[in-house]
């Protein structure tokens, strides 16, 4: 299994030098194996996207964590979208109170985009997904909602040997007291348990989120206290936060890490990260 990042900033694209490291594009990562190809998430990241591998029967998976605009603003400028002979399947949260076609399609149409949805030459089928497994290809998918404002899911995404598991938006330490220590109840531990890779929310510094508790996303302590409950073997902290500047990440990062240690490895999220599982 290949696993590329194409974006890791949060809520808005940052341009500049100062930021070049880490980069600026907003939310997407790719899964690849055996010629089957998932994308996750459409943020600004995803025209940067890069077809490196045969596919199968030209078809392509993207799976959409929740609609905010950091999330999907880039599916307009994926070019597989305008291609006849593509097959794309997009999978995307339930809502209880309008269709996944109809929250798309108030982005994807005027004013705010100039190509109606329903006008995209290629194959489109929109799937659905709540508590979900599902297989695509040679994977086994589970999705489930996660604490994050609107319907939100995240995504456990099991190949032949290895397991990714994606959090880019969740907040799961939201409570009177912070993260709960009965692992039964704590968003997204399932999709997290045992991962070998870890990509999780941490736009954050603990005295941060202090005044940021129900935005819906996590600091860099409560990540690694999260992936420390769910045993996995790496953790991505990601979403960085627009107005960080690489300096300012690596300071933060390396005032997290102090003198702590920590049972599987950490590190920053970088846009351009290609990892083998």
């Amino acid at each position: 299994m290949k696993v590329n990042l194409w974006g890791v900033r949060g809520s808005i694209p940052t341009t500049g030098a100062d930021t070049a490291y880490y980069g600026g594009n907003t939310s997407c990562a790719s899964v690849w194996e055996d010629g089957w190809l998932l994308v996750l998430d459409g943020g600004s990241g995803m025209h940067r996207l890069e077809l490196k591998h045969p596919l199968h029967q030209k078809r392509i998976d993207i799976l959409l964590t929740h609609l905010h605009l950091d999330h999907i603003q880039g599916l307009g400028f994926f070019r597989p979208f305008f291609d006849p002979e593509m097959e794309i399947h997009l999978w995307g949260p339930a809502s209880s109170y309008r269709t996944l076609h109809s929250r798309l399609s108030r982005y994807l149409s005027p004013p705010l985009f100039p190509v109606l949805l329903r006008d995209l030459p290629c194959k489109l089928i929109l799937h659905e997904v709540e508590n979900s497994t599902f297989e695509i290809g040679p994977f086994r998918i589970q999705s489930s909602y996660v604490i994050h404002p609107g319907p939100t899911v995240g995504f456990r995404v099991q190949g032949h040997r290895t397991v990714f598991t994606y959090l880019p938006d969740h907040e799961p330490a939201l409570g009177k007291s912070g993260m709960i220590s009965d692992t039964t109840w704590i968003s997204g531990i399932e999709l997290a348990s045992g991962a070998d890779v870890l990509l999780h929310d941490a736009q954050y510094s603990a005295d941060e989120y202090l005044s940021r508790k129900g935005w819906g996303h996590s600091s860099m302590e409560d990540a690694a206290h999260f992936a420390s409950f769910a045993r996995v073997k790496h953790l991505l902290l990601s979403h960085h936060d627009p107005a960080r500047t690489d300096t300012k990440l690596n300071e933060l990062f390396t005032h997290f890490l102090g003198d702590k240690q920590h049972a599987f490895r950490v590190e920053l999220a970088r846009e351009g990260m290609e990892l083998t599982l």
